[in-house]
């Protein structure tokens, strides 16, 4: 599974302040925050303080270096790269575009996020649509499952690059080349890929595809990201009337000049203080650490602790998805996840999410095999007390 030209990353656990008894496999929540991030915010916080060293351009310019990282992360140019809020507020933005008529269907996967689901249903409300579910067997490829449900009555494809749940992959690029091949739009959700699983939007080729910026990304809460193509950079439609998203306003004393001109490219699908003068320094350095580390070395680092945790589950008599992305897994207890396990692997400073029916396990580079038999050696015990 690991790429050849990746090379393993050496722990970084020095580089966040996590201590030393906890054991934290829950990237896939949340990340934890790097001291890097806690430094840019401190400072940002203390220049609120002193507003009048904020200058006009500040509002604008402190966004642009998010473009180009996130852009790199997913080989795009800075400019199809909006700031958003959250997956939501980027997804809401891509059923506002994407065209779907009455009798057409949105697809999506079953068990998907609720985000994900609850935009396709409001916008097959809209139009008079329907969204279709594509379930999965137990052993199966949710890339079949989807290609296999595309058809010439489907508008949208609406899904992640892995199962939330699970990790379980998904292709993108055949997903994609599905798409295209009945005219239906592609639109992804990838918070919980982009950042720890190469994403390359030239070969995927989506309509949009939006992430969160606090789970693999490194950042804050609250400020993420959406690529849009260009066809919708071009002449996309925003969701919201800002006037920090109009063409000109740069230029403050001219804001009463009203225009229905948008800026350049995605950022006229920004969000409403996209400039976040407290986030924007957090996310940039949360990015930067993610370049710097490289995803495809970030994924070859965390796969030898999910393939460890693999075979030790396994072991347990427990399952795993036989497809899945390098860097989380879910791990499924026959008879179900016992309840309260979480909780009770909390009180022992083991952090994971059950999430559906599987225990979702996503360590990070701040995670080496001794965490993994730690949350082996608990789950064997927990499974031991069961009747």
């Amino acid at each position: 599974m690991t790429e050849p030209t990746s090379t393993p990353i050496a722990s970084q656990r020095h580089l966040f302040d996590i201590p030393d008894d906890v054991t934290y496999l829950n990237c896939a929540s949340m990340s934890p925050q790097l001291r890097s991030v806690t430094a840019a915010g401190l400072a940002a916080v203390q220049s609120k303080a002193s507003p009048w060293k904020i200058s006009a351009s500040d509002w604008f310019s402190g966004a642009e270096p998010l473009r180009a990282l996130f852009g790199r992360l997913v080989n795009a140019d800075a400019d199809a790269i909006a700031i958003v809020p959250a997956a939501s507020y980027g997804l809401a933005v891509a059923a506002a575009n994407v065209p779907m008529r009455a009798g057409q269907s949105v697809v999506v996967l079953d068990r998907e996020f609720p985000s994900n689901v609850y935009t396709w249903r409001a916008l097959a409300k809209r139009t008079g649509g329907r969204v279709r579910t594509v379930s999965c067997e137990p052993g199966g490829s949710w890339t079949d499952a989807l290609i296999a449900a595309i058809d010439d009555s489907v508008a949208v494809i609406a899904t992640p690059n892995c199962h939330w749940t699970d990790g379980s992959l998904i292709d993108l690029e055949r997903v994609g080349a599905a798409a295209r091949a009945v005219g239906a739009a592609l639109v992804v959700d990838a918070s919980q890929s982009v950042g720890a699983h190469p994403v390359d939007v030239r070969k995927v080729q989506p309509d949009f595809l939006t992430a969160v910026g606090y789970k693999w990304l490194m950042g804050p809460y609250s400020l993420g990201y959406l690529y849009a193509a260009p066809r919708w950079c071009a002449d996309g439609t925003p969701i919201e009337q800002s006037w920090i998203t109009r063409a000109g306003a740069e230029d403050f004393a001219r804001l009463v000049d009203y225009t229905d001109d948008l800026r350049s490219g995605a950022r006229r699908f920004d969000m409403g203080e996209f400039s976040q003068f407290t986030l924007v320094p957090m996310a940039r350095a949360g990015l930067e650490q993610v370049v710097a580390w490289g995803v495809p070395e970030i994924a070859a680092s965390i796969e030898p602790l999910t393939s460890l945790l693999a075979d030790e589950v396994r072991a347990l008599g427990c399952s795993v998805p036989p497809e899945r992305v390098r860097h989380m897994l879910g791990v499924q207890i026959p008879g179900g996840v016992p309840a309260g396990l979480a909780e009770r692997l909390a009180q022992s400073r083991v952090y994971v999410s059950v999430r559906g029916d599987s225990i979702r396990v996503a360590p990070h580079l701040y995670n080496d095999a001794r965490d993994v038999e730690r949350f082996v050696s608990l789950l064997r015990g927990a499974l031991a007390e069961e009747p």
